[in-house]
């Protein structure tokens, strides 16, 4: 054999090895693409597969993911391990994080009182209940995405990101299915992972999108067209429900849209090399509060796959650490721009945000700004980007805003309690009223005591806000006879108790400041119609109806409120204060022989929970005149319970309304609350009082009480208020009484 028929041998022979070598590389190294359904709840699961691929070290080379599977896949994708998404989403109140829970700290003043009053609420225009497009903004979910993901905020290309990444979103106009795969990933993922009803629709470049399950919850195809050659997919869908669970609306309309992607799954899981179908039948689509044992079901399911995982290709130790994965305390903003605000401008904005450009804040603190923002309801959907600053460290903020249209609605709400007795609450609210800024307000209350409210508020933020206020409130009661007979008036014998009935109009106009966000400041004016009268005494001495009063009253006042309470009704912590002078300076000629008198209150609250569940509130409150001719009818009456009484009543457990009585008191109450279970309170309450007329010249004030009372009761957190009973008892009287309450308090 000639040397050159060896060397085209030797030459042939080369290249066929050098073929198979390759040809063999080629298997060693196939890619692998991993699709992650929707599911909600139910997609936890996915955490437990991820957690056995980290085990096995499996490199991913692509990732595609429908809803929850978009959520958790892009975490995964930008660089988070399975440990790591077990951590964060076990550390989360997905309660808060759903609903859009906005903390009461977030609010105004204004605002909590509505969001505190009010158990319904429905947009209205042009004459119309305009029902919401969801249940939920989704903000909270967006601001958590935009933490998380901070760290790939440069990334628009989503091929960049350690793990190249798509997610599918539905364009609801169309019904078509479409692949995010470039511009903003929170806005993507968001898109992907809107839940019709639940959470409204996301706009991205002008197009609406819901939840990518609408369309394509399992997109095995477009991953196979980045070309994978080995899928992994995890299905956490619904199965179909037997008739027994179908006895809800919601149940029948989700049956309903599984029909199509139930039967598109009996094909596309036999186009999946590696199905992994976690046992999640006895979880719901809403199941957060099991997530623990949703994450265990996916690794035990990725667990039976093990043979197959541990045949895939293994990651490099650089694969996963291209990308820092660090979770923030706080972050630099160093420039803000906001888009889309016409109304609104950039000041009233940041004003809202609470925060300044060149600053480091902290994420609780930025997450409390949006929450201002939101709660202001002006705005349908605040989203934004972060963009790492060119010339310093930090990062710019880019906010993209959608007014709220909607500027009418009517709120409702129900009320019973032992004072004002049954009650029914329409509200009437329209926003930018006279102002872009204002909020004008009508509350009407029929019921045994027919009663209204009316408010309007310009709302300048820090600088002075301007108010007006106009209320009517009536009841009927039996009360101490003493309390309305003059001092110098003769006791009837026999006669202790007095069925009076009781009418304020209460109109005020005031200018209010913030110091910062829980603590306000006022000055105004105020003007009170003030009737009582009874005809118990008619009764008695064959006369028409006595009137203990029917006074017009001019008067000054100053406000400062302090309020930090984490919940109006079941504080778990915070501290309240709500001081109150009023200076009178005049008085109609019912009242004879007026000369000028002030009265001074304050109220002082501390709440905290020293271990779960159970909390303690320690609450003073005290009072006094100044001058000594002054009305009987202003001055302090404490007894019963209640949250929204009027003039100088006070509430005291043990005894029945307007029973202590005096123009100086003070009082102290130590409450424990422990909640059994969720929004389900056991409470516990002692108070203690002197009050009796100028108790602070004698020094009566700090003697041991003349008076106590201890209440025990069992409450009920309801989307219309508190359900509470409450029972009392006073040793002095040696007697108990019941008190009941339903409903927010009005």
């Amino acid at each position: 054999m000639s040397n050159k028929t060896i060397y085209i041998v030797f030459l042939v022979l080369f290249v066929c090895l050098f073929a198979r070598a390759q040809e063999n590389t080629s298997q060693k190294e196939p890619k692998v693409g991993l699709v992650l359904s929707g599911g909600g709840a139910k997609g936890f699961a996915h955490i437990g597969v991820l957690k056995v691929l980290d085990s096995l070290n499996v490199k991913v080379d692509y990732i595609a993911g429908t809803s929850m599977g978009a959520i958790i896949g892009s975490l995964y994708a930008s660089g988070y391990t399975g440990k790591q998404l077990d951590s964060i989403f076990n550390g989360l109140d997905f309660d808060d994080v759903i609903n859009d829970n906005i903390p009461r700290a977030a609010k105004t003043f204004y605002e909590r009182d509505n969001s505190e009053k009010y158990a319904v609420t429905l947009p209205f225009e042009k004459f119309k209940i305009k029902l919401p497009s969801a249940l939920s903004r989704g903000q909270n979910v967006f601001n958590l995405l935009s933490k998380l993901l901070l760290h790939v905020s440069e990334v628009e290309n989503f091929d960049e990101l350690p793990i190249p990444f798509f997610c599918v979103a539905t364009n609801i106009e169309t019904g078509e299915a479409t692949i995010l795969d470039n511009g903003n990933l929170v806005q993507a993922v968001a898109a992907s992972g809107a839940f019709p009803t639940l959470f409204q629709p996301v706009i991205i470049d002008d197009k609406i999108y819901i939840d990518g399950g609408v369309a394509n919850n399992y997109p095995i195809e477009e991953l196979k067209s980045k070309g994978m050659d080995i899928i992994i997919g995890v299905d956490v869908q619904d199965g179909l429900a037997d008739r027994e669970n179908l006895t809800t609306a919601p149940d029948i309309l989700l049956q309903i849209n599984n029909y199509r992607t139930i039967n598109d799954m009996k094909k596309k899981a036999l186009e999946t090399d590696i199905y992994i179908k976690p046992d999640i039948s006895k979880f719901t689509v809403i199941s957060f509060s099991e997530g623990n044992n949703i994450i265990d079901s996916g690794e035990t399911a990725a667990l039976k796959k093990f043979h197959d995982l541990s045949l895939l290709p293994e990651r490099k130790q650089s694969d996963r650490s291209s990308i820092k994965r660090i979770v923030r305390d706080s972050i630099i903003i160093n420039d803000v721009k906001f888009k889309g605000n016409k109304r609104y401008t950039g000041a009233y904005i940041l004003g809202k945000l609470k925060f300044k450009p060149n600053t480091t804040v902290s994420y609780v603190d930025f997450n409390r700004g949006v929450n201002n923002l939101v709660a202001t309801n002006n705005f349908d959907t605040f989203q934004y980007e972060f963009h790492e600053s060119r010339d310093q460290e930090g990062y710019d903020l880019v906010a993209m805003l959608k007014e709220n249209e909607i500027t009418t609605f009517i709120k409702l709400g129900i009320h019973y309690d032992d004072l004002y007795k049954s009650a029914a609450l329409v509200n009437l609210t329209k926003k930018r009223f006279l102002l872009d800024n204002d909020v004008a307000s009508l509350d009407l209350i029929l019921g045994d005591n027919v009663r209204y409210n009316f408010e309007y508020f310009i709302d300048k933020g820090f600088y002075w806000s301007i108010g007006l206020k106009s209320r009517f409130n009536q009841f009927h009661k039996n009360v101490s006879a003493q309390f309305y007979i003059d001092q110098n008036q003769q006791p009837i014998e026999g006669l202790n108790k007095l069925e009076i009935e009781l009418n304020d109009q209460t109109n005020q106009f005031y200018l209010q400041t913030l110091f910062r966000k829980d603590f306000a400041f006022s000055l105004g004016a105020e003007h009170k119609r003030l009737k009582i009268k009874s005809e118990t005494l008619s009764n008695l001495q064959n006369t028409g109806e006595i009137i203990f009063e029917n006074t017009d009253y001019v008067s000054l006042f100053g406000t400062l409120k302090l309020d930090s309470y984490s919940n109006k009704y079941f504080p778990k912590e915070g501290f309240y204060f709500n001081g109150d002078f009023h200076l009178y300076l005049y008085a109609s000629d019912f009242n004879k022989d007026f000369s000028r008198f002030s009265i001074a209150k304050a109220d002082m609250g501390y709440a905290f929970t020293p271990i779960d569940q159970l909390t303690f509130n320690i609450f003073t409150q005290g009072g006094f005149r100044i001058g000594e001719k002054s009305p009987n009818s202003l001055d302090f009456a404490l007894g019963g319970y209640g949250n929204n009484f009027i003039n100088n009543f006070v509430s005291f457990y043990g005894y029945d309304y307007l029973a202590l009585l005096g123009n100086s008191f003070v009082k102290g109450t130590l409450s424990f609350d422990y909640e059994i279970f969720k929004k389900n309170h056991i409470t516990f309450a002692a108070n203690y009082a002197n009050v009796e007329d100028n108790i602070f010249d004698s020094g009566e004030w700090i003697t041991s009480p003349d008076f106590s009372g201890y209440a025990l009761g069992y409450s009920i957190e309801t989307f219309l208020g508190p359900v509470e009973a409450r029972y009392s008892y006073s040793p002095e009287l040696k007697s108990s009484i019941w008190f009941f309450n339903l409903g927010f308090w009005f």
